[in-house]
């Protein structure tokens, strides 16, 4: 039985079922195979949101490096299966950057979006720009400072629940001056809508943006993935687009940041990693989660700004491996 609290502070009880096949009961579902050996087996209509962040063929560690026409071929069967088990009023996020290859970029959103569009009919609702302000740097290029995530609905009648992620109105006591509303506030008392431009600089819940920092080596979720994202990025999408007891898949779970932030709201989850040591890294934050100390940095919580006079360390800079191979 799933008793999960929001806070995250609750000691928790949850149902983690490990199987290469869909089963009928669980909180948490994790495989370790292949994603469309597990895929096949969700019954259709199962799921009420995927939420991923496929692979962009760089070669890192965890995917074969193939021609951008094999790659695309392949995430097109991914998203086949995943298309199937998801709802009629289900969601569909797709969170991607660039594929580069000898200083060429391409953007993996417009390559996708024709995928979603012509050969499932899908609808694209939203194309959140989640931009960060802290990355790689590039040399002969401007460095990239965003990714995006391509928000599609199976159908018209898709769920979105916008309270549970409104941000505080920057002027919450204006008023309408003239006409039948006039002397009535002209705000929503709840709060307004965050936008599609989610901000990672300043305080997200003080302004219509919204403050996600990437994962990086300071970061409380960091772990031995190359290119984690956060778990309060997968909180907003989970909250908005699913409601209590719902199911959140992700095909390519990598160290369950969607896992967790779907258990953390109550949610069911799948989540499949071909990758035998992230997958155990799943397990264990999944296993400190029901223990109450999962590392996780606070939803809305404020960025960190320099002063200009911290110390500045003298040891050389350890540039990880996907940082070196996208300085092209």
């Amino acid at each position: 039985m799933l008793s999960i609290f929001e806070n995250g502070h609750e000691n928790s009880q949850v149902d983690l079922v490990i199987s290469n096949k869909f089963v009928s009961q669980f909180d948490a579902l994790i495989a370790n195979c292949d994603t469309l050996d597990l895929l096949k087996t969700i019954p259709d209509g199962t799921v009420d949101l995927i939420v991923s962040s496929p692979p962009y063929n760089l070669g890192k560690s965890y995917e074969n490096r193939q021609s951008f026409k094999e790659y695309l071929g392949f995430q097109k069967q991914v998203i086949e299966e995943c298309y199937r088990t998801l709802k009629p009023e289900g969601n569909f996020c797709w969170q991607v950057g660039n594929y580069v290859d000898k200083g060429e970029v391409f953007p993996l959103d417009i390559y996708y979006y024709d995928i979603f569009k012509f050969d499932f009919n899908m609808k694209l609702r939203n194309r959140i720009i989640w931009y960060f302000g802290h990355g790689l740097h590039a040399s002969k290029r401007f460095s990239g400072r965003y990714e995006t995530i391509l928000w599609f609905s199976k159908s018209d009648n898709y769920l979105f629940n916008l309270d549970p992620v409104r941000v505080p109105s920057k002027y919450p006591g204006k008023r309408h001056f003239k006409g039948d509303k006039k002397g009535q506030p002209s705000c929503n008392p709840n709060g307004k809508n965050p936008s599609d431009i989610w901000d990672i600089i300043i305080n997200d819940f003080d302004t219509c943006l919204w403050d996600i920092p990437n994962v990086k080596s300071n970061h409380p979720e960091k772990t031995i993935h190359p290119c984690q994202y956060p778990i309060e990025l997968i909180e907003r999408l989970v909250l908005s687009m699913t409601n209590k007891d719902g199911v959140v898949l992700d095909p390519f779970m990598g160290v369950g940041s969607t896992l967790l932030a779907a258990l953390l709201h109550n949610r069911k989850t799948i989540g499949v990693e071909k990758e035998k040591d992230y997958f155990e890294i799943t397990k264990s934050r999944i296993d400190d989660l029901k223990k109450g100390s999962l590392k996780k940095r606070p939803l809305g919580k404020p960025i960190h700004k320099p002063t200009g006079r911290e110390k500045v360390s003298q040891k050389p800079i350890e540039w990880e491996i996907y940082q070196q191979e996208l300085l092209i």
